[in-house]
C-alpha cells in the first residue's frame, strides 16, 4: 500500500469519526436531558400529591404538641382521686396515648423534626416525673400546681417543639 491509499482512506474514514462521535455526544445529552426533565415532571406531580398529606402530618402533630403542653393537659385531665401517683400515671399515659395516635404522621415530616417532637414528649414525661418527686407534693391537686408553677418559670417542651414545626412548614413553601 503507498502513502497515497493510506492518506485516502485517512481522509475518508477521519470525517465519519468525527461526524459519528458528535452525534453520539448530542444524542447522549439529548437523552439525558429528556430523561432529567421527565424525573422533574415525576417530581412535581409528586409534590403536589404528597403536600396536602404532609401539611395534614404537621397540622396533627401541632395539635399533638397543644394537647401535651402540660397548661392544656392539667386541665383537660381531672384528677380521678387524691392519690398523687395515681394522677402522675393517668397523665403520662395520657401522653403517651396522643403520642402512640400520631406516631405514622412521622412519614411525612422531617427526621429532624420527629426527633423534636419525641425529645418534647419526653421532656414533659420527665417534668411530671420530677414534680411527683418534689416533697411538697402530697396529693393531685398540689402536682397539677406544681408542673404548673414549673411552667411559670420556664417555658415547656411543646413551645421550642411548636416553633419548629411552624418553621419547617413555612419552608415548604
Amino acid at each position: 500500500m503507498d502513502s497515497t491509499t493510506i492518506t485516502e482512506i485517512v481522509a475518508y474514514t477521519l470525517p465519519s469519526i468525527i461526524t459519528g462521535a458528535v452525534a453520539y455526544f448530542l444524542f447522549d445529552s439529548h437523552f439525558k436531558d429528556q430523561q432529567n426533565t421527565r424525573r422533574w415532571l415525576l417530581q412535581k406531580d409528586n409534590k403536589t400529591a404528597t403536600l396536602p398529606l404532609r401539611l395534614q402530618a404537621y397540622e396533627r402533630m401541632t395539635l399533638f404538641m397543644e394537647r401535651i403542653n402540660p397548661s392544656q393537659l392539667l386541665v383537660r385531665i381531672t384528677p380521678l382521686s387524691e392519690d398523687k401517683n395515681e394522677y402522675q400515671n393517668f397523665v403520662i399515659a395520657q401522653i403517651e396515648q396522643e403520642f402512640e395516635h400520631n406516631m405514622t404522621q412521622q412519614i411525612y415530616i422531617s427526621d429532624e423534626c420527629w426527633s423534636i417532637i419525641v425529645t418534647a414528649k419526653n421532656a414533659t414525661i420527665q417534668m411530671v416525673r420530677l414534680a411527683g418527686k418534689n416533697e411538697k407534693v402530697t396529693d393531685a391537686d398540689s402536682l397539677r400546681s406544681i408542673i404548673i408553677s414549673d411552667l411559670l418559670e420556664k417555658p415547656s417542651p411543646s413551645r421550642s417543639a411548636l416553633a419548629f414545626i411552624k418553621n419547617e412548614v413555612s419552608q415548604l413553601w
